[in-house]
């Protein structure tokens, strides 16, 4: 491994640990412990999934309780919008315009957060805890003014740490901020499970159950998310060599699973976002939808199998351009043996993607919900949901492979140095 690399790898750890100190940095005039007992008496519904995404940053309304989400969503967004604008979709694909395009969702992002910083900090008001203390300790004005520039700053400084790792680091910055969030609650996860097996409340032959089926999760995961369709493409050259006319052969790889986790966080966010605001009703009916929509009901999981599937297929449509790759194909004279160019190569790519994206949106699905079904039949009192274990591997994967393509290059630049 040569040095560049392991430097590389060093900065990233740097930033992610600077993320995680930041977890434990407050807004302030809160008071820390009326929130941890919140969120303790909800681990098992929306706010415990928010937690869990955010690295416990929550439970201490840090000032990066929003997370890197609202960044996330602005670029969803924006993907959206360049989609269905043509225009925007061209300054998207321009060197300049990339810049431009960038600088909006940071705008976005930044609307956005005021927005749910400040939803945030007027819903706390209301939130008292056992002893009837209040989980603000400051005037309401002072409060909200200062929790929503706090959780601004928070999220903006995550967004730069990604930038950062991106650029200088190894690997995408945003999806490795979320997976240091989620990985750093495996230990709180692993010491909360001995304490259930210690007092009972859980069977050590289910804990072993449990980690059978999170083995078979990433087991899984880890082959579909390498499976792809290789689609031959033949381009004609001249090589002059025994005056043969010769053809060079490629390939398009086309991923079972185009839309990546998208899907699933999309989903998740829009059926969570309903339950987490109608539990603070004490309405009869309202508790009733609120608990329609809990994530540890079988009806949210039925849903979320229905949503990510109708997002799978949504998202590989905006990811998956087969007009472009026709056209880039045509124009480099490159054709798929047995295919027209043009029209014809477009029509046939969106075929194999439209059957690839049937069976990749079934294993979204599937992976979203089936770990949360049989665990909870085995009356496991806790959230397990496979949505987590897919961001983790996924990244997992995606790291390794720039890694391995940092090594392959420093090999390539050695063996170039000694040619020359």
């Amino acid at each position: 491994m040569n040095k560049s690399l392991v430097n590389k790898i060093l900065i990233t750890l740097g930033f992610l640990l600077a993320y995680r100190i930041l977890a434990y940095v407050p807004v302030p005039g809160v008071n820390v412990d009326v929130i941890k007992e919140f969120f303790d008496s909800n681990s098992s519904n929306a706010l415990g999934m928010f937690n869990m995404f955010s690295g416990n940053a929550i439970s201490r309304l840090s000032i990066i309780s929003l997370g890197i989400m609202p960044y996330i969503t602005a670029s969803i967004i924006m993907e959206l919008l360049a989609a269905t604008f043509p225009e925007l979709g061209k300054m998207k694909k321009e060197r300049d315009g990339m810049t431009k395009y960038m600088q909006i969702i940071r705008y976005a992002t930044i609307a956005i957060t005021l927005v749910q910083a400040v939803g945030v900090a007027i819903g706390l008001q209301s939130l008292t805890g056992k002893g009837g203390e209040s989980a603000i300790m400051i005037d309401t004005t002072s409060f909200v003014t200062m929790a929503a520039f706090s959780m601004l700053t928070g999220t903006m400084l995550l967004m730069w740490i990604g930038e950062q790792i991106t650029q200088r680091g190894v690997g995408n910055g945003i999806s490795l901020i979320i997976f240091a969030g989620i990985v750093s609650s495996i230990p709180t996860a692993i010491g909360g499970t001995i304490n259930l097996v210690n007092t009972g409340e859980l069977n050590f032959l289910v804990v072993l159950a449990i980690l059978a089926i999170i083995i078979a999760t990433v087991g899984f995961i880890i082959y579909v998310e390498l499976g792809e369709r290789r689609v031959p493409v033949s381009y004609s050259r001249k090589v002059m060599m025994q005056n043969q006319k010769k053809r060079v052969m490629n390939y398009i790889p086309i991923k079972v699973n185009l839309s990546g986790v998208i899907p699933p966080i999309f989903a998740s966010a829009i059926l969570m976002f309903p339950s987490t605001i109608l539990q603070a009703s004490t309405n009869p009916i309202v508790q009733k939808i609120s608990d329609f929509l809990n994530p540890n009901s079988y009806t949210f999981n039925f849903m979320m199998f229905l949503f990510v599937i109708f997002f799978a297929y949504f998202y590989a449509s905006i990811v998956f351009n087969a007009k472009d790759i026709a056209d880039n194909l045509k124009r480099q004279g490159g054709f798929i043996p047995g295919v027209r160019p043009g029209a014809h190569t477009a029509e046939f790519l969106n075929e194999v993607a439209s059957r690839l994206t049937f069976w990749g949106a079934i294993y979204l699905a599937l992976i979203s919900t089936l770990p949360w079904i049989l665990v909870k039949s085995m009356g496991v009192p806790f959230y397990f949901g496979g949505t987590a274990v897919l961001i983790v591997v996924q990244v997992a994967l995606d790291t390794m492979r720039k890694i391995e393509a940092q090594i392959y290059m420093s090999k390539y630049e050695t063996l170039s140095a000694v040619g020359l």
